[in-house]
Formats: C-alpha cells, sequence, structure tokens
C-alpha cells in the first residue's frame, strides 16, 4: 500500500485533520455533560474565592474556637427562652443516705440547655370590633378591623408573605407547601396557596417597577438572564427570565423571548457601564450611544476550565493568571480599600501587569490551537471581549465579574428544577416581581416575609408620592 504523500495539501490529510478537531469537540462536549451531571462536587468549577482562600495558610485553632463560640453565642442570642421545671417524682423525694422526706431545695436547681424546633402552626384569629352608639341614637363608632392585604378576603398578610418567601426565597412549589402544611394538619389546598401567590404578585407589582426604574438610573448596572419552561400545548416552551441590579436593588423582568428588546426595554435611553457577559442581546443598550460595556472574567473563566479537559497545561496556565486578578481583589477587601482610589491604584500596578501577561499568553497560543476547540473558542471569546474585560481598571466601582446577577439568578435556576415551568405568561411576570423583592430584600438584610407581611398591607393606601417608602431598602416597619 502506498505511503500518504509529504504535501502537506493532501485533501486525505486535511480531512483527517478536521475529523480530529471535531472528535477533541465532541469529547469535550461529552466530558463537561458528564462532569455536570455524574461529577462529583470537586469535579464542578469551584469559586475563585475557594481557590485563594486554599492558598492562604489555615487559621490558628484559637480563631476557630472563637468563631464557633462565636456561633453558639448567635444561636442563644436568636432563640425565645422558655424555661421548663422537671420536679423530683413523689416516690424519689427522699434522701438517698438517711431516708428522710424532709428535702429543701438546693440553689436554682441544675440548668440544661436544649436547643428544641416548634412547628409552625396557623392561627384562626376572630377579630372583634368593638362599636360604640351615641345615646341620641344617631352616632355609631367602630374600631378598626383586622389588617388585610386581600379586600374582603380571609387570609392574614402573614401567610401570604409566608408562601411567597417559600415559593420565591426557598424554591418551595406550592403543592409541597400544601403537603407540610397538611402534615401539620392545616387543610389548605394547593389551588388556595397558588391563589394568595399571586394576588401577593399583582399587588407589589408597583414596587418591583419602580425598582427597575432605580437601577436604570443607576451609572453602574448589572444583567444576566436565563432560561425557564413555560406550560404550552402538550409540552414546554422556552422563555427568560432576566436581572439587572445595582450593589443594593435587584431588579426582575420575564420575556418570553431572549432578544435585545427587554435590555432595550430596561435601560434604553441610559448611561453608564453595563457588567455582561458576551451575549449579543445587549448591543443595542450598549456604546456607541449607550452604556459603556464592562465585561465579566468569571464567564471567561469557566471557558478556560472546560478547556482542560482536552489542554490541561494551556488551560492551567489561563486559569493561574485569572486567579491572579482576583488575588489583587481580595488584597483590597482584606485591606478594607474595596471601591476606593486605594483599590484602584492596587488595579493600575497589580492588576494591568496581569492583564498584560494574559495579552500576551493569547497571543502566543492562539495560533497553536484550532478554533473549534475548547481551548480555541475560549481563547476567542476572550480577545473578543478584551476590551471590555479591561474596564475595571478605568474606575474601583467596576467589578471584576457578574457573579453578583448570576446569584440573584440562582433561586430562579433552583425553582426551576423543583417546580418545572411557568403556569403561562402571566404567572413568570408575576413571579419576576416577587423575585425582584425578595432579592432586593436579601441584598439589603431585611427578612422578606416580615417585609412582606407588612408592606402587603400598607401599599393599598399608600400615595403614589411615597411609595419608595415602601421599597426594601428604604423599609421600616409599620409600629403603629
Amino acid at each position: 500500500m502506498a505511503a500518504l504523500p509529504e504535501d502537506h495539501s493532501c485533501p486525505w490529510r486535511d480531512e483527517a485533520e478536521k475529523l480530529k478537531d471535531e472528535l477533541g469537540d465532541l469529547r469535550s462536549q461529552l466530558e463537561k455533560l458528564q462532569r455536570h451531571v455524574y461529577g462529583r462536587k470537586s469535579e464542578k468549577m469551584p469559586p475563585v474565592a475557594e481557590e485563594l482562600r486554599r492558598e492562604r495558610p489555615p487559621p490558628p485553632p484559637e480563631a476557630v474556637k472563637k468563631t464557633r463560640a462565636e456561633a453558639r453565642e448567635a444561636l442563644a442570642q436568636s432563640a425565645v427562652t422558655e424555661v421548663v421545671h422537671h420536679r423530683v417524682a413523689d416516690e424519689e423525694r427522699r434522701c438517698p443516705v438517711c431516708g428522710r422526706r424532709d428535702l429543701t431545695p438546693l440553689g436554682d436547681g441544675k440548668k440544661t440547655v436544649v436547643y428544641e424546633y416548634v412547628p409552625a402552626r396557623l392561627v384562626k384569629q376572630v377579630h372583634v370590633q368593638e362599636t360604640l352608639a351615641c345615646t341620641c341614637g344617631e352616632g355609631v363608632v367602630t374600631a378598626a378591623g383586622a389588617p388585610k392585604a386581600l379586600e374582603g378576603g380571609h387570609y392574614g398578610p402573614g401567610l401570604m408573605a409566608s408562601v411567597v418567601t417559600q415559593k420565591v426565597a426557598d424554591s418551595i412549589p406550592v403543592y409541597r407547601q400544601a403537603k407540610a402544611l397538611r402534615r401539620a394538619g392545616i387543610p389548605l389546598h394547593r389551588n388556595t396557596l397558588g391563589d394568595l401567590l399571586h394576588a401577593a404578585a399583582r399587588a407589589v407589582a408597583p414596587l418591583s417597577a419602580r425598582l427597575l426604574k432605580l437601577i436604570a438610573q443607576a451609572d453602574v448596572v448589572r444583567a444576566d438572564e436565563t432560561y425557564e419552561r413555560v406550560l404550552a400545548k402538550g409540552k414546554t416552551r422556552r422563555a427568560f427570565l432576566w436581572t439587572f441590579r445595582t450593589q443594593r436593588l435587584v431588579g426582575f423582568r420575564f420575556s418570553p423571548r431572549r432578544s435585545g428588546e427587554t435590555p432595550r426595554e430596561v435601560l434604553e435611553g441610559t448611561q453608564g457601564y453595563l457588567v455582561v457577559d458576551g451575549y449579543t442581546g445587549y448591543n443595542s443598550v450598549v456604546l456607541p450611544e449607550g452604556r459603556v460595556r464592562v465585561g465579566c472574567w468569571a464567564h471567561a473563566r469557566r471557558k478556560f476550565f472546560d478547556a482542560r479537559t482536552t489542554a490541561p497545561a494551556e488551560a492551567d496556565a489561563m486559569l493561574a493568571l485569572i486567579r491572579a486578578l482576583y488575588r489583587v481583589e481580595q488584597e483590597a477587601k482584606e485591606a478594607g480599600v474595596t471601591g476606593t482610589p486605594v483599590h484602584l491604584q492596587l488595579r493600575l500596578s497589580k492588576s494591568a501587569a496581569v492583564l498584560r501577561d494574559i495579552d500576551a499568553w493569547l497571543t502566543r497560543e492562539a495560533p497553536l490551537h484550532p478554533p473549534k476547540s475548547p481551548l480555541g473558542e475560549a481563547i476567542r471569546y476572550t480577545r473578543g471581549q478584551w476590551r471590555a474585560l479591561g474596564r475595571f481598571l478605568e474606575r474601583a466601582d467596576l467589578p471584576l465579574d457578574n457573579n453578583d446577577s448570576e446569584r440573584a439568578l440562582r433561586p430562579a435556576a433552583l425553582g426551576r428544577k423543583n417546580y418545572l415551568f411557568f403556569g403561562n405568561d402571566e404567572a413568570g411576570e408575576h413571579l419576576a416581581d416577587l423575585y425582584a423583592l425578595v432579592a432586593t430584600c436579601e441584598a439589603n438584610g431585611v427578612d422578606p416575609q416580615r417585609y412582606l407581611a407588612d408592606v402587603l398591607v400598607r401599599i393599598g393606601t399608600t400615595r403614589v408620592s411615597r411609595i419608595d417608602t415602601l421599597l426594601p431598602h428604604r423599609w421600616s416597619p409599620n409600629t403603629s
């Protein structure tokens, strides 16, 4: 059999190289899918903060003990104290030595602390409104009644807030909530809980819309999107849940499509910076007339992590360089200078040097890897986003990545696994409004259940000019 010609233009050789590249690409996709579905946690991409933590020496035993002691003290402070007295049984009320029965108490007794869980319970409140009549026989005065979130409804704001918080913050479907209530002896049907959820969403929709307006006015906005399933005839179809956020405000928007229409509706005509990944749907609101695009190093890092299956040494080299960028951010955080001019100087002196090394690495490695290989795609993505990825050198308040937006979408992604789909587009819009308020509560350290229980009552009587006072970051509980 004749040997293959030496000519590199041989079609057989070109075809073999093409098939080799395709095989490597398919193997990478298969290993990525297997790792995602079946892989151990250690095989999935670890957060960069965890990698930086591994680099530091472990804390001394004294610090660990102090942390645990502080946790125990916090638990003790949060629990409601209930004193339970245990009386010595009658047959044991005698001296074990002499047998005498005239025993007297010794101090306050032996004390043992036990933390116990008391299951939630539904309370049937019967509200009696005092009614007074004047002796003239004409005038009647009636006391104010129970606070209601629904006019004419029989369910209190606390119950509605609980349904919303479990569904939105904890990703517990209403049918599981109904099952847990039945187990506690409370026969509330899942349809009733669903009605309460949607009624709450309709009530707070003006607050969610106001959050998006305030976010659009911000100088730095982060945005991201994730898919959701919506029930259709005999199947489900894809829709999308978008998040737009600042450091303290989180907004959501539901859309049947993943197009630039949603970013345009929220951010068109605004100025500032937009922190996003490389998705082209955001192009309609970025330069030249709109916002300045800021890239996400977490997305670039994920692509190089996935390329480790076919080019481990090269991918690890780039991952180490990206980790060096985050090491500068960690240094600023530990020094307490995040977002200050000192932080910017750290970036200009240290991060800029790392970026030059990354640029040199990309230039050197790009010709050595097929464009469609996992590493080739990672290199192409990073070079295509290079200007956006370097924007964080302009200002100290520009983040290195868009992880805050991804964290805001995490409950929605978990809910997608638990309740599988939205019933219709209206249900998607309602959940988007509720996600916005719950996420903003969590971003500001506010208990969402307590917040919603209060706001659901007050929003119906609050003037439009004062609606901002009911937003989570400005909310004060009604103490009247």
